[in-house]
């Protein structure tokens, strides 16, 4: 897979099998086109490829009223690595960007630059300054410039939309097994090992520590709370661990978030690997506690919580 900043890298570069989206989550939803749009473009002798944003247009516009990113774009990419994607375009959302009418859109970007031969989007498809292009208006693009447009609908699980939005929803309750079944896969959240304050050590339960949400248009998680979890990336299995992820009220208020995961029975320097850590089951929202000895307590109890349910699972 080919990631590209920008499609100016590559201007009139293999003809291909285009579809364009922000594919927050990568849900089940997502995979149905991506796995169409790659279906579609071996048919046509096409390369596959995603043109997604960065950052999320909501983001841009209102920062502060922009919804919980669910997928860094690390792991966005990744996902569409494993599905098998082609090229990637991560396209810089900006002022100039913005203005572009459909029409701008369509000759500048998708044909001169893109060379679309086929594109694929979904029902709810928009382009251009204030969203002013649709599927109707890019079929008519496709006849004058000769592209060709097709649409999917939407993916639909017990008569509900799989969507970003019933993800968020999910996830912002606590609810992981429904947020699993909309990804079809659990909730994970990668990123580097940092230094921490070394403070979970010094009570008993030493944490692999990732920095969430900390740059200017990714300032809240999806979820928060303390989570039965496993790490991938460190063994030939996931290792069966505990988790907080949040703002850490007992003991710091900077606000920043923070993802804190304790592996079981694990002692090894991992200080900047990278790492997946994988949200199980919601155990209880954040807590700010009166002192450590208390945050001790809580913790000792959220851990043998987690360790009950890997033993479960062993036994099921």
């Amino acid at each position: 897979m080919n990631v590209f900043r920008g499609p100016t890298q590559f201007s009139a570069g293999p003809a291909c099998a285009l579809t364009i989206g922000n594919f927050d989550g990568v849900h089940r939803g997502h995979r149905a086109l991506l796995k169409k749009l790659k279906d579609g473009a071996r048919e046509r002798s096409l390369v596959s490829c995603v043109m997604t944003f960065e950052p999320h247009p909501k983001e841009f516009f209102s920062p502060e009223q922009a919804p919980p990113r669910i997928l860094n774009l690390r792991d966005k990419l990744a996902a569409f690595a494993d599905i098998g994607i082609d090229r990637i375009v991560v396209e810089h959302f900006n002022n100039a960007f913005a203005r572009l009418t459909p029409e701008q859109f369509v000759s500048e970007v998708i044909v001169k630059q893109l060379n679309a031969k086929w594109i694929l989007i979904g029902d709810d498809f928009c382009y251009g300054a204030k969203r002013a292009g649709d599927f109707e208006s890019l079929k008519a693009a496709g006849k004058k410039y000769g592209f060709e447009v097709s649409s999917i609908h939407t993916v639909l699980e017990d008569g509900e939309r799989i969507s970003s939005s019933a993800l968020r929803n999910a996830l912002a309750n606590g609810n992981m097994e429904q947020a699993s079944k909309l990804l079809g896969r659990p909730y994970g959240i990668s990123g580097h090992v940092i230094h921490g304050q070394k403070l979970g050590r010094t009570l008993g339960f030493p944490t692999l520590n990732l920095a969430v949400a900390n740059h200017l248009h990714h300032r809240k998680p999806a979820c928060s709370g303390i989570f039965t979890a496993q790490v991938v990336g460190l063994s030939d299995k996931p290792l069966p661990a505990v988790a907080s992820l949040g703002v850490r009220p007992t003991v710091e208020d900077e606000g920043r978030v923070l993802l804190e995961t304790h592996i079981f029975d694990y002692n090894a320097d991992v200080y900047g690997k990278i790492i997946t850590v994988e949200l199980l089951e919601k155990i209880r929202d954040e807590v700010k506690y009166s002192d450590l000895d208390t945050l001790t307590k809580a913790i000792a109890s959220d851990a043998a919580h987690a360790r009950n349910y890997f033993q479960k699972k062993t036994y099921v």
